[in-house]
C-alpha cells in the first residue's frame, strides 16, 4: 500500500465497550502487589489502570504469526511486520468507576512514514476516548502512538531489537528517587493474560529469538508505563491528570533496570526507565492537579 493509500485510513474510527469488571480490576491490583480485597465496586479505578479494559477481541484464528489481530480493520494494512509501542499522552478528565460499563472510541489521528537507519518505518497515532456509560462526558483520552517496521535481516539474538531512534544520554538529577525493576517471565505473562495481549515477544523466547531477533522475552510497553504510573502517584501530592511517555528502547527479561522519579515542581515529575548500562528505554513525564 502507497502512501497516499494509507493516508485515506485518517480518521478511521470504531467505538467498543467492556466492562471495568471487580475480577479484572482485582487481578491487575495483585499483580501490582496490592490486596485485591481492598479493592472494591463503585470504587474510582486508579489512574492509568484503564489499561486492562478493551481487550481484543480478535477470533483465534484470525491472529498473525506474531499474536497480533490482523491488520486492514481498523488498523491500515501496513505491509511491515513488527509492530512496537513507541509512547502516548493520557489525560485523566473524570473518574471511572469500577463495575460500571465503558465504552472507548479510537480514530486514526495521523499516519507518518519515514526512512529510519533500518529502513522504511511507519508511525500511527490513535486516539482513545474512554467514556463511561452514565456520562456524556470522556473519562480518559489517550493518544498512542504505534511504529511499524521491518523483521531484522538475520535473527541473531542480539541488538537487531532497538527502537526505531536510540535515546540519547538524558543527565538524571543525583537526587532522584530510584527503586528497583525485576521484571520475570510470569510478570509478562500475568500482564499479557490481564490485558488479553497476544503478542509473542512478551512470552514465547523462541519466537522472540528466532524470529524477531530480540536477545531475551520483550517487556511490555504497557508494563513499564504502568510501573512507573504507580511510581508517579506515590510521589505526587495530589491526582494525577496527565501522565506522557516516549519509549527508546526496549527493557528485556534478566537485564537489570530501574525505575527514576524526579520532582520539577510540586505538581510535575519527570520520571525514566533505565535498562542495563543505564540506558533509557523509557522518559515519562506526570502532572497533578494543582
Amino acid at each position: 500500500m502507497d502512501d497516499a493509500a494509507l493516508r485515506e485510513w485518517i480518521g478511521r474510527s470504531e467505538t467498543v465497550e467492556d466492562e471495568a469488571s471487580l475480577g479484572l480490576i482485582r487481578r491487575l491490583a495483585v499483580l501490582l502487589d496490592r490486596d485485591p480485597m481492598t479493592i472494591g465496586a463503585g470504587m474510582p479505578l486508579p489512574e492509568g489502570w484503564h489499561s486492562v479494559l478493551f481487550g481484543p477481541l480478535a477470533p483465534q484464528s484470525s491472529l498473525g504469526a506474531d499474536g497480533h489481530p490482523p491488520k486492514g480493520d481498523f488498523l491500515p494494512p501496513i505491509r511491515l511486520p513488527r509492530r512496537m509501542f513507541a509512547g502516548r499522552r493520557t489525560r485523566f478528565l473524570a473518574p471511572i468507576r469500577i463495575g460500571e460499563t465503558v465504552r472507548r472510541t479510537s480514530s486514526i489521528a495521523s499516519i507518518t512514514p519515514k526512512e529510519g537507519r533500518s529502513g522504511r518505518m511507519v508511525f500511527v497515532t490513535i486516539r482513545h476516548g474512554i467514556t463511561p456509560a452514565n456520562l456524556d462526558v470522556e473519562a480518559v483520552v489517550e493518544e498512542q502512538d504505534l511504529v511499524f517496521r521491518p523483521m531484522p535481516e538475520a535473527a541473531s539474538g542480539g541488538e537487531a531489537a532497538s527502537a526505531p531512534a536510540a535515546a540519547e544520554p538524558v543527565p538524571i538529577p543525583a537526587e532522584a528517587h530510584r527503586v528497583a525493576f525485576r521484571p520475570d517471565p510470569v510478570l509478562l505473562f500475568r500482564y499479557s493474560a490481564v490485558t488479553f495481549n497476544g503478542h509473542r515477544i512478551h512470552y514465547d523466547a523462541d519466537y522472540t529469538r528466532g524470529i524477531e531477533g530480540y536477545p531475551a522475552l520483550v517487556v511490555n510497553g504497557g508494563l513499564t508505563a504502568l510501573f512507573l504510573m504507580e511510581l508517579a502517584k506515590s510521589r505526587l501530592r495530589r491526582r494525577m491528570t496527565t501522565f506522557t511517555t516516549r519509549n527508546g528502547r526496549p527493557l528485556f527479561v534478566g537485564r537489570p533496570a530501574s525505575l527514576v522519579c524526579h520532582a520539577e515542581t510540586a505538581n510535575r515529575l519527570r520520571l525514566w526507565a533505565l535498562g542495563d548500562r543505564e540506558r533509557v528505554a523509557v522518559e515519562a513525564t506526570a502532572e497533578s492537579v494543582s
